[in-house]
């Protein structure tokens, strides 16, 4: 099995899962980009407690869904994202969200990974990861 991109499966197995109304889902395999942007999820309410499991070949994380996520994905390409791009959004981002209020934009910045909100509000610039609303 080659993976090209575990973020963007990861993000399409949540939105997958949810789609289907489970009550978790399981992300093989686990990064720490992809824990990083779970920690993101979960502190925005998005998702519930996760658990990463080591079973020797490949990490797993098992991901509590709370029903929250109405659609999620990857951003590709990744955009970068000055700080004035995080306030406003640009016509090219903002395509992934459907109103300015509503759903975060995942960054990676120099501070670590975080929603675009907080980006703008500590003055961050960064890369475009996901989208979730």
């Amino acid at each position: 099995m080659v993976m090209v991109n575990p973020l963007s499966n990861a993000l399409t197995t949540i939105y997958n899962n949810e789609a289907r109304r489970h009550n978790q889902a399981i992300i093989i395999p686990g990064s720490k980009l992809v824990i990083n942007v779970l920690k993101v999820m979960q502190k925005e309410g998005y998702i519930g407690e996760f658990e990463q499991i080591d079973d020797g070949r490949w990490s797993k994380v098992v991901v509590q869904l709370l029903g929250r996520v109405n659609k999620c994905g990857p951003v590709t390409p990744r955009y970068s994202l000055s700080y004035r791009d995080m306030i406003s959004l640009p016509d090219h981002v903002r395509k992934y969200l459907p109103s300015k209020e509503i759903g975060i934009i995942i960054v990676s910045t120099s501070k670590g990974v975080m929603s675009h909100k907080l980006a703008a509000a500590n003055r961050l610039g960064g890369v475009a990861l996901g989208y979730v609303f």
